[in-house]
């Protein structure tokens, strides 16, 4: 008998495939805000480090003005993670959005009139990553809020993976030769306008209103509430824990890519654009995989698996040293870096309660985020002090070791995993037994 493509298309690709979370009205237009917004950031992120570059010639400021976008993620992301559970996320996004436009129209105008200075931007990207800090735990608990159906959380968690990949392919591109014809400030300019989409989309939401919280206590009780219930439930403790290790040895050696294509494998721009693409390629798998799933059972071998995918990827990487066998095995790399961080995130979505999913988002968005400044400036002393390949060895056998520990973990966390999914209607009876 034939295949049946048509069946399987249908079944895959409609309603109930992989795009099934857009069922929903509400983040059928997150999605095509957020696609034309995400396009415009990955513009203003090349724009800003060739800029600074352009202007001092300076590695150190490069990394500095990196390190002031990113470490207020760390600082002020549970204050983000307060505001998400107190008050009305669709609100809150829609400030973080208008803060984020402001701040691209100002670079915009500073660079175009041609009296932009290194610390001006510096002080802009600090401003922009206090923004982030408030809008990543407000955006990650906003996602349920927007869905129709819960069952369709992790699709929507993996589609928005997507399309934040496939803008990345789109934007530094469309950057690059944006900066050569016209300059930076143009960049900066499109950034500022996408953002109008976003915004635009979330007011044509229709959001039921909140369940009131009753009396709003201390920042300080809210923030030690959610960090006693994070840290005292042993799979969002684990998840996170190993998010952090990953986050922090492994996701930072792409600060150390260029040092190891120019002087470990001999390859110039090209090669490592090349190299870039690929590993974007097998992001975009892991995304696609992640979409095509239909229950949430499993999430927690995905999860080990991709740190060890990504891990011992890496380590061969180092170890033979040679384009072609990166140019194969950086996919794999990719791919285990998407299922560790989508799956990371929509378990943790699944198992927190409602009124904590703010709290506990910030945290994801510590051990995620918040870590990297901190791993690039290790893994580049690690790098300058051992040697390019070990370091990226090193950090390659923490994200394995990382992934064999929370794999030798699961035996333990999946009962009480398990008894939330069934709660929330997530697995059947039938899927808690065969895990």
């Amino acid at each position: 008998m034939a295949f049946d493509w048509i069946g399987y298309l249908r079944t895959r690709v409609g309603p109930m495939g992989l795009v099934r979370a857009l069922r929903s009205r509400n983040y059928r237009l997150f999605f095509a805000g957020q696609g034309i917004s995400l396009v415009g950031t990955w513009m203003q992120m090349v724009a800003v480090g060739w800029l600074v570059y352009r202007l001092t010639n300076s590695t150190m400021l490069l990394g500095l003005t990196g390190f002031a976008g990113q470490i207020p993620v760390l600082l002020l992301a549970p204050l983000g993670g307060v505001a998400a559970d107190q008050w009305p996320l669709r609100r809150l996004l829609v400030i973080t959005q208008t803060l984020s436009l402001v701040q691209a129209l100002l670079l915009a105008g500073l660079t175009l009139s041609g009296i932009v200075s290194p610390a001006a931007i510096i002080t802009l990207s600090a401003f922009l990553g206090i923004v982030n800090a408030l809008d990543m735990p407000v955006r990650q608990a906003f996602v349920v809020e927007m869905l129709a159906d819960p069952a369709d959380l992790g699709n929507a968690i993996a589609l928005n993976s997507l399309l934040v990949n496939g803008a990345r392919l789109v934007g530094p591109a469309l950057a690059g030769v944006l900066i050569a014809a016209l300059g930076e400030g143009l960049c900066f300019l499109l950034n500022g306008i996408s953002y109008i989409a976003v915004i635009a989309a979330l007011l044509a939401m229709r959001v039921p209103a909140r369940p009131a919280r009753g009396a709003i206590r201390p920042i300080a009780a809210e923030l030690a509430e959610g960090f006693r219930y994070a840290l005292g439930f042993p799979p969002i403790r684990d998840v996170l824990g190993l998010l952090a290790v990953f986050s922090l040895m492994g996701m930072s050696y792409a600060t150390i890519m260029p040092a190891f294509v120019r002087d470990v494998l001999h390859g110039d721009s090209r090669v490592y654009g090349l190299l870039l693409g690929t590993t974007g390629l097998g992001a975009l798998v892991g995304a696609t995989l992640l979409a095509a799933r239909r229950s949430a059972r499993g999430l927690g071998r995905t999860i080990a698996a991709g740190a060890m995918l990504f891990g011992g990827g890496l380590c061969i990487v180092a170890v033979f040293r040679t384009i072609a066998l990166a140019a194969v095995l950086l996919p794999i790399v990719g791919l285990g870096m998407m299922l560790q961080i989508v799956a990371s995130n929509t378990v943790l979505q699944i198992l927190v309660d409602d009124d904590k999913r703010g709290r506990v988002m910030s945290l994801y968005a510590m051990a995620f985020l918040g870590m990297t400044p901190f791993g690039s400036l290790l893994v580049g002393g690690l790098a300058h002090s051992l040697g390019t390949p070990l370091a990226l060895q090193i950090g390659g056998v923490c994200c394995l070791l990382g992934g064999l520990v929370f794999a030798g973990r699961l035996p333990a966390l999946r009962p009480l995993a398990r008894a939330i999914y069934l709660r929330k209607g997530l697995i059947t009876q039938e899927d808690a037994r065969a895990n």
